[in-house]
């Protein structure tokens, strides 16, 4: 029985009160964010619905098109938008953009080796999205805590350097810190996984009509699969890029600890 709501236009169109209240909270309080609001929201409405229709036309291509296609788009949409959070730092962009393409190809590959979900759009495109989406976000704050952590330590690793320390060790609470601060999110969200919150594809499916239990194993799929691409985009990008935060000499570079 389908049971999938049918949104009208006009439906939609009350989605508009969602965006009013933050948007007079944010006048009322004088954040300063009311172009934000209204540009993000305007924006994210129109990529929606654009993509909507994209897929419309993906899904009817062969899948060996149409899928290298739109996974090739995200990953390049997400490393231009991840690399922001590195600016000033060396080879970042290259870097988040082989990171995306080995860690979604790892998971599509096991995916596929382990018959998890079809090598067909409607399936590997919506999910390898929720994986580069998630690995991009980790990234992004990897980058963002790491350049945080060096400006604030900045005399703590000098210290340990003039002491004979390698940036290595001298950077280790850094990583430390930086990867706790990516993983936790993450981590948090997986404990609560079901209790606090019905997750996104789970809901997706019930709405679409499809029995829960079905629903609870692709969200399974999705939640873990998740979870491991955060975890290793985060300990890639940290591992790889604190490393450009010193010069040829194992100097910390200080132009980068305080502008990057």
């Amino acid at each position: 029985m389908d049971t999938a709501p049918n949104l009208s236009n006009l439906s939609l169109l009350y989605l508009s009160i969602f965006v009013l209240i933050p948007l007079f909270l944010s006048y009322y309080y004088q954040l300063g964010v009311n172009k934000d609001i209204l540009w993000s929201s305007l924006r994210g409405t129109v990529q929606l619905f654009l993509i909507g229709f994209a897929l419309n036309y993906l899904f009817n291509l062969p899948p060996l098109i149409g899928i290298p296609f739109l996974i090739t788009v995200m990953i390049v949409v997400a490393s231009f938008h991840a690399r922001k959070k590195g600016t000033g730092l060396p080879n970042v962009l290259p870097t988040i953009l082989i990171g995306l393409v080995l860690i979604e190809g790892g998971v599509l590959a096991l995916w596929l080796l382990f018959d998890l979900i079809q090598f067909i759009p409607s399936q590997v495109i919506p999910m390898s999205g929720m994986v580069i989406g998630n690995s991009m976000i980790a990234m992004g704050l990897a980058l963002e805590r790491m350049k945080s952590e060096f400006k604030e330590n900045e005399g703590r690793i000098l210290a340990a350097l003039s002491l004979g320390a390698a940036p290595d060790a001298a950077s280790h609470v850094i990583v430390k810190k930086t990867l706790g601060a990516a993983l936790i999110p993450n981590v948090d969200k997986l404990k609560t996984i079901g209790l606090v919150q019905l997750p996104g594809m789970m809901t997706g499916l019930i709405l679409g009509g499809v029995s829960p239990v079905i629903a609870i194993k692709y969200q399974l799929v999705i939640s873990l699969s998740i979870f491991s691409a955060v975890s290793l985009s985060a300990i890639y990008i940290t591992l790889i890029m604190y490393r450009y935060y010193y010069n040829d000499t194992m100097q910390l570079d200080l132009d980068k600890a305080r502008k990057s």
